[in-house]
């Protein structure tokens, strides 16, 4: 069978070189029972591949059965997948074939593989190594011959660092991987595309054929087309059914794209953010993580600039009075609540600012100087610091110094020992 036929056969439309080395790879792989993993976004049209494999296979006068892993329970996907015995769950009144069993001797497609179980991974990667499976709620094993082409819009390899899909299993489906491109990809065929749905809607309404404008033809080719087929099957049937003028204008079309307004900015697509999931803070921890950094950046930063003002006469008494407390903010030393006997040992030890009365503060610029220069570079050297001083303060009684630091006297022997204090 040709392209040009596979085409008119399936209502597959275009001539862009990344759908033509698609069907090609298709037709070619369709002879074999190794097993195709068929990849691309949401709306490319992925269900046409195992189609036409099947269709050019031995195996073609056998079923074909498409599954929708994304859509089954996954409390249910085993029975339907392997079937089941009577009583093997509640509500199982009687013994029930699976997918596989059905399918013997056929073709089953996968649609979302993705979105298996893990459980339920591990029972498919045996199914495609031995061709074995049981059925659940029985001990028996069975035998079936099925060809298996999967379908995924996510990143598998992603998926597959993450843990949510079995390497093994990866490896094992994606013996020849048919790639299908985005409809942005094939700026070319959305004109067509466009068309034979207009013609189509126009048999199923019995209205005129809806035309489009020069204009509008350019709009059409340069949006992003986040859905893809899909969407823009749902745009000729709007257009055909709520529009009187069977010639669209440009103006027209873009109140039906959803920011067409922006100039046609493609959607970000195979990215961190949009590939992250309900439960996936990585992302976001890292950018806190970031924040924090670049907050302990400019704080250092304002230390060092105060310094340097002190240091050169810049910032008057009156000043330093008023903002006293700020500068122990700064230096943490608020929540240590020193009393003056121990502000003076401090003082003496040479790692905060001094205050000489209530009256008037005064803050050391050489001290300051030197908390800015030797502050510690990580979060352990800063932790270990406080718990030292927290120690000294308290005598080294762990009950009172894991009271100032907020945290349990567990926590703070396990760090004791941690520290090798």
């Amino acid at each position: 069978m040709s392209l040009q036929e596979i085409k008119q056969r399936f209502g597959i439309i275009g001539n862009s070189p990344g759908l033509e080395r698609a069907l090609n790879k298709a037709m070619q792989v369709a002879g074999t029972d190794i097993s195709v993993l068929v990849s691309g976004e949401s709306g490319v049209g992925k269900e046409s591949i195992p189609r036409i494999i099947h269709s050019s296979s031995h195996r073609k006068h056998n079923k074909y059965i498409a599954v929708n892993c994304g859509a089954i329970p996954e409390g249910t996907i085993d029975s339907e997948l392997f079937g089941h015995e009577k009583g093997a769950f509640t509500g199982a009144t009687g013994t029930r074939k699976g997918y596989f069993e059905e399918a013997n001797g056929g073709t089953i497609f996968l649609d979302e593989v993705g979105e298996l179980p893990l459980a339920t991974q591990v029972r498919l990667l045996r199914v495609l190594e031995t061709g074995e499976f049981i059925k659940v709620g029985s001990s028996t094993i069975q035998k079936t011959d099925v060809r298996i082409v999967a379908a995924t819009n996510v990143e598998m390899m992603s998926a597959v660092e993450k843990g949510r899909f079995r390497e093994d299993l990866y490896y094992r489906l994606n013996t020849v991987e048919i790639h299908l491109p985005a409809l942005r990809e094939r700026k070319d065929d959305i004109h067509l595309i466009f068309r034979k749905f207009a013609a189509d809607f126009s048999d199923k309404y019995h209205t005129p054929t809806v035309r489009l404008e020069p204009e509008a033809v350019e709009v059409l080719r340069n949006y992003h087309w986040p859905g893809n087929i899909r969407q823009l099957r749902n745009l000729a049937e709007q257009i055909s059914v709520i529009e009187t003028e069977r010639t669209i204008s440009a103006q027209t079309l873009m109140g039906y794209l959803p920011d067409s307004g922006r100039g046609g900015v493609p959607a970000l697509y195979k990215g961190a953010a949009a590939q992250s999931t309900p439960g996936d803070f990585s992302n976001e921890r890292e950018i806190l993580y970031q924040v924090l950094f670049d907050m302990r950046k400019d704080i250092a930063d304002l230390k060092k600039l105060t310094a340097e003002l002190m240091q050169n006469n810049e910032i008057s008494e009156e000043w330093k009075s008023d903002n006293s407390s700020l500068i122990r903010r700064i230096y943490r030393e608020d929540q240590n609540k020193m009393s003056e006997a121990e502000l003076a040992d401090a003082e003496t030890a040479n790692f905060l600012p001094v205050y000489r009365t209530e009256d008037e503060a005064e803050v050391s610029t050489e001290t300051f100087h030197d908390v800015v220069e030797d502050e510690p570079i990580t979060l352990q050297e800063k932790e270990l610091e406080m718990i030292k001083r927290a120690l000294e303060r308290n005598n080294n009684k762990r009950k009172d110094a894991a009271e100032e630091l907020g945290i349990s006297e567990r926590t703070l022997y396990r760090k004791i020992k941690q520290y090798h204090l």
